[in-house]
């Protein structure tokens, strides 16, 4: 399994009991406002507001947040903020790359938080295009391993555009292009399979190796670069072995 797919369970289970749990809501909430003012508040016509109003129910934001941003977004209540999406990219120790997406209304704040994060935990800012190659707009839906088996996510996303069926230990990973993750996620749900999550994410092309000292280092670098709360998303195309990671645990 590669380092992606391991750092995205260590952070899903992590989220459950993260003392900053209210950093998590708010970046959960701003996904959805944001969703809400591209493609309108109704959750049966926008597909990418369905699937961030699920993902804020499966890490227990209250439905009142949620209801909120969706009238925020949907310009139904005032006090929206005016998200921009920025990229930065960048070095962390051993060559591994990272891609640093943001969600914010201050593009200079953005820039510096990034910046103050990457340079003091071992990290170096990266032009722009010298990374972003390394990875892949994809599809990605986790789905619980306690209730499905491979064999039968298997069968329900054959013909709706996934690529590869990941087992993640106590959850699988299912890949597809960034254009039909909502053809998936919707065969899972017609097949009964629950899911946690759905979105279109970055995956690495190709990875680099970790030892444990390196691994601890990007641990925090990524730590460091998610407190901020413009950082939306850190992808990051290390691999690190299950003995590593027990290590570190």
């Amino acid at each position: 399994m590669s380092g992606h797919s391991k750092w995205a369970t260590t952070k899903h289970k992590k989220a459950v009991i993260d003392a900053r749990r209210g950093k998590l809501f708010a970046k959960l909430i701003k996904n959805i406002e944001v969703a809400a003012r591209v493609g309108g508040g109704d959750l049966s016509a926008n597909p990418t507001l369905y699937d961030a109003v699920q993902k804020a129910k499966k890490n227990s934001v209250p439905n009142d947040n949620i209801d909120r941003a969706l009238k925020r977004g949907s310009g139904v209540e005032a006090g929206g903020a005016d998200y921009q999406t920025i990229m930065y990219e960048g070095y962390g120790p051993n060559g591994v790359a990272f891609l640093i997406e943001c969600l914010s209304d201050n593009r200079n704040r953005a820039a510096s938080e990034v910046r103050v994060a990457m340079t003091r935990n071992g990290g170096s800012m990266a032009d722009p295009g010298s990374v972003s190659y390394l990875f892949n707009r994809k599809g990605v839906v986790i789905v619980s391993g306690d209730s499905t088996s491979e064999d039968d996510i298997l069968t329900a996303v054959l013909d709706a555009g996934a690529q590869e069926v990941n087992d993640l230990g106590d959850s699988f990973e299912v890949v597809s292009e960034a254009t039909d993750v909502v053809a998936v996620r919707t065969a899972l749900q017609a097949a009964g399979i629950d899911y946690e999550s759905a979105e279109a994410t970055f995956l690495p092309s190709m990875t680099v190796d970790v030892d444990a000292e390196t691994a601890r280092i990007v641990f925090k670098l990524i730590e460091a670069l998610e407190d901020s709360d413009d950082v939306q998303n850190v992808y990051a195309n290390f691999d690190v072995s299950d003995d590593i990671l027990a290590l570190l645990d």
